[in-house]
């Protein structure tokens, strides 16, 4: 029996004869991801902003009605409430922005929340209050600086990694590739304006994760070509690399898109900003792989003395005596 594959074996596909003008068009993306970010901003959910919680469980209830919840606590007009079910599926959590000036004065989130609880009794009789929990401005601020240094220490260290593991050069195209994945990310959800918490940060991580994962496969073959075929031109050993490992890369993104796309589909709506830069991540990490962190070997000068500079220097002593 056959086995199913979606790309050939002897695939020969010069992908690094269009290195430039993609090389270009990713650096402007990247440029255009970062002005997006500052001049629009991100929709910095109550992690990051300050908020509050509230838990309500619906007694005699098998589910909590979200929608319509959704609605009678967006009337009152404090913003749009995020509901999701914590727990039993008659179990809700009732997230909200801080209402302006609770900073200053603690007693206006207490009037936001006895209001809504208030109405939320007023429409449901079986509602019960678990608990309220507030996040303050400061205390959120904390949190969005303690993420976004968790990013940027994770990929410092990841091409620290790819540095010790293979050469320098590596080390630099992985970390091209990581900032261009994270910053076509940022750029989705500043132009999108969707809503930008800690489960993006987590999906930022996991993006980091599976670009990092592809790029390394990637480099693998590049050093394991290196040394077998010393006097190809980089141009097309990097061809050749990436070729051989098209299959594998082809196979990983395909199964997980199928199962992304679905949860896209018919997922639900709590998760989506969090399904959406994933599978935003999957294509964007997957080209990076090829059109990034493979190239940019050429510019910084990888040869095929890059991992047997001794077995070079031999040959060239052996060429001198003869």
């Amino acid at each position: 029996m056959r086995l199913l594959k979606l790309v050939p074996d002897d695939t020969n596909i010069h992908f690094l004869k269009w290195r430039l003008p993609f090389f270009i068009i990713s650096g402007l993306l990247v440029i255009a991801s970062w002005t997006l970010v500052a001049v629009h901003g991100l929709n910095m959910g109550v992690d990051f902003v300050g908020g509050q919680m509230i838990r309500v469980s619906f007694t005699q209830s098998a589910t909590a009605p979200i929608a319509a919840l959704r609605g009678e606590v967006e009337a009152l007009g404090y913003g749009e409430p995020i509901i999701q079910t914590f727990g039993k599926p008659n179990e809700i959590s009732i997230r909200m922005r801080l209402p302006a000036g609770s900073e200053k004065n603690a007693g206006i989130a207490d009037a936001m929340s006895k209001t809504i609880t208030a109405a939320i009794h007023a429409k449901h009789a079986d509602a019960r209050v678990d608990g309220v929990d507030s996040v303050s401005g400061k205390v959120s601020k904390e949190l969005g600086w303690t993420a976004f240094k968790a990013l940027g220490l994770s990929a410092i260290a990841i091409s620290i990694y790819i540095w010790y593991r293979f050469e320098w050069q590596f080390g630099i195209g992985a970390l091209v590739s990581l900032v261009h994945d994270v910053s076509l990310t940022m750029g989705m959800f500043a132009i999108t304006q969707m809503e930008f918490d800690l489960t993006i940060v987590a999906a930022i991580l996991t993006i980091i994760g599976y670009s990092l994962n592809d790029t390394i496969v990637v480099y693998d073959r590049i050093r394991e070509n290196l040394k077998k075929f010393r006097r190809m031109p980089i141009p097309e050993l990097l061809d050749l690399s990436v070729n051989e490992t098209l299959n594998r890369t082809v196979m990983t993104s395909a199964m997980m898109l199928i199962t992304l796309l679905s949860l896209l589909l018919f997922g639900p709506k709590v998760i989506f900003g969090f399904t959406a830069a994933i599978t935003l991540g999957i294509f964007v990490g997957t080209y990076s792989s090829v059109y990034m962190a493979a190239p940019i070997l050429i510019w910084l000068k990888v040869t095929g003395s890059s991992f047997v500079p001794g077995e070079v220097a031999a040959d060239k002593a052996a060429g001198q005596k003869a």
